[in-house]
């Protein structure tokens, strides 16, 4: 065959494939995901940028949307222009100096705002979703969900609206879970479970997951290394890998009080993530320490650091708890005064479970890691007991729900809770991505 006729040929293949892609796309077009997130905290746009990932792994037929209701709120960036920050610029800043008391008040604050600003909030979001028409609106956010409601059922009746709890449960009132909205609920947690049933949530509009949203890098790394491996790793930090190793961490802002707990622990080694904080990394790296540490700065590998750790240190964040324990690692945190009110159930859980130790103080740390570390291989084996797999299941819940919406009234949806023993989306989507 000529080069000219091999082209011509290879030219009609792909003008095959293409006619073929575009007369299926007519009969079954591709659907619009929006998927609603803010930069406060970090976890909110972890979730999404997971979501996003997963459902581009398993080949969904979707058309995934990243949205930052701050810039369709604001999006000329007057909150910004006016005050040099963006709105949640302030929150993350109070997370990196640990200045979280007082935070339940600024809560009711905070929400009470909302509730004044709902009529040009809702019209706002009406105009968004016109402009965008989704087939799908999914809130990885709490505050906002019922004006987020509100202007997708006025808007685009029949889309289906879906909340995905980014914390273990909710805080109510008003914050994640809204009473009198027809929509779907999706909770890693028996406990959000009976709250959203408390809410008066049918069970057809509950989704029961094993657990949080976690970045498909978790997965891929959760082997830990071993042997030689390992112990490369950890001298390439300067660490030893044939003694304990602690990780610490606070999130994508790191906290202030790590300094005093890496004092407190002068003869544990650390791992000490920093994130986006730099005066915190340099106060770290000039501490005269007995035991080595490795100060590290913002990463998208936490999982590799995980998988040479021995426990986790830190704030029971629903992200952070999570991580540590998909990666064999028990958790050692805090519940006082000092706790987010939003992450005080996280603590009631770990305790329940027996898959770590809460303390009151911090001061308690060296007496909790010698105590931990006494009884590690306990603790271990109750960590292998689960078994996260939400970020793997939400898409076939999502699935479940567009083409509920698109059938028939009446036709059954097979879309519900697991909580009370009925087989769920959740549930199946266990089952296939098994495979992956």
């Amino acid at each position: 065959m000529t080069g000219t006729s091999h082209r011509m040929s290879r030219n009609r293949h792909w003008n095959f494939i293409r006619w073929t892609r575009a007369s299926l796309s007519m009969k079954w077009p591709m659907k619009t995901i929006t998927l609603v997130y803010f930069n406060a905290g970090g976890g909110h746009r972890a979730a999404a940028l997971a979501l996003e990932e997963v459902i581009r792994q398993q080949e969904r037929p979707w058309r995934v949307r990243l949205v930052n209701l701050t810039e369709v709120l604001d999006p000329k960036d007057n909150f910004r222009k006016l005050t040099g920050l963006a709105p949640e610029d302030l929150y993350n800043k109070r997370l990196a100096r640990g200045w979280t008391l007082g935070l339940a008040q600024e809560l009711k604050l905070l929400q009470a705002m909302i509730r004044l600003s709902h009529p040009a909030l809702v019209r706002k979001l009406q105009q968004f979703w016109l402009q965008t028409e989704p087939d799908l609106v999914v809130s990885l956010i709490p505050n906002f969900n019922r004006a987020l409601y509100e202007s997708v059922n006025t808007t685009l009746p029949g889309v289906p609206f879906v909340t995905v709890l980014t914390d273990m449960a909710d805080h109510p009132p008003h914050f994640w879970i809204e009473p009198g909205q027809q929509q779907h609920l999706v909770c890693g947690t028996p406990r959000a479970v009976e709250q959203a049933r408390a809410a008066g949530y049918a069970l057809e509009n509950i989704s029961l997951t094993t657990g949080m949203i976690l970045r498909p890098s978790f997965y891929e790394h959760r082997e830990r290394p071993q042997g030689v491996q390992r112990m490369d790793a950890c001298q390439a930090l300067g660490l030893d890998p044939n003694r304990p190793i602690g990780l610490v961490l606070f999130g994508g802002q790191g906290s202030m009080q790590m300094v005093s707990m890496a004092r407190a622990l002068g003869d544990v080694q650390l791992i000490l993530m920093c994130g986006h904080n730099q005066v915190l990394a340099d106060k770290l790296k000039a501490l005269n320490r007995s035991a080595s540490s490795a100060v590290v700065g913002f990463t998208s590998n936490v999982a590799q650091y995980m998988g040479l750790a021995d426990f986790l240190v830190g704030k029971p964040g629903p992200g952070s708890i999570s991580e540590a324990l998909h990666m064999g690692l028990p958790v050692i945190t805090c519940k006082n005064a000092w706790t987010m009110p939003q992450e005080r159930y996280n603590a009631d859980w770990l305790a329940q479970q027996g898959v770590g130790l809460v303390l009151s103080s911090m001061r308690q740390l060296p007496a909790a890691v010698a105590r931990l570390l006494a009884d590690l291989p306990r603790y271990q084996d109750r960590v292998r007991q689960l078994d996260n797999r939400a970020v793997y299941e939400l898409p076939e819940i999502f699935a479940d729900l567009m083409l509920a919406a698109a059938a028939p009234t009446g036709t059954p949806t097979g879309t519900g809770s697991s909580a009370m023993g009925e087989t769920t989306a959740a549930e199946r989507a266990a089952g296939k991505a098994s495979a992956l």
